[in-house]
């Protein structure tokens, strides 16, 4: 019987040599569609805290008082107040990709300028939000 012969027995070099991380130099859209992808999972972790503290109002009072002072605490603040930035953020990050889609936008200087309306953007958003609710106080 005769034996398939391969170019090379060693698997490493078999593999596609395609350019990798330590190859592009790290881009403004870049850093964006990263921080895109992690405030989704931010996200994610987020609405479970608005879960729990949904499920902790309809149960009773007692439930409803640990996750209010949990929330009203220096940690829960932070946490409210990342969770209010990776949605802006990602609300924002996803305009951009629309904007993108209908074909704007993706030449070098208006790509840039989206993403850093994006950062800015979502920090802004977060500061407004946040200056209201302690207004209304």
């Amino acid at each position: 019987m005769a034996e398939a012969k391969t170019v090379s027995s060693n698997p490493e070099a078999r593999r596609p040599l395609s350019p990798h991380l330590g190859i592009y130099r790290p881009m403004l859209t870049m850093m964006m569609s990263i921080a895109h992808r992690i405030t989704g999972g931010a996200l994610y972790v987020g609405t479970l805290l608005l879960a729990w503290w949904l499920i902790a109002l309809a149960s009773n009072a007692g439930s409803f008082a640990i996750v209010n002072g949990f929330l009203a605490s220096i940690i829960g603040r932070l946490i409210l107040f990342g969770f209010t930035w990776a949605l802006f953020h990602h609300l924002l990050g996803g305009l951009r990709h629309f904007i993108w889609e209908s074909g704007r936008g993706m030449d070098h200087p208006e790509r840039e300028y989206l993403a850093q309306a994006t950062l800015g953007g979502g920090a802004i958003l977060t500061l407004v939000v946040w200056a209201i609710a302690y207004a209304t106080r």
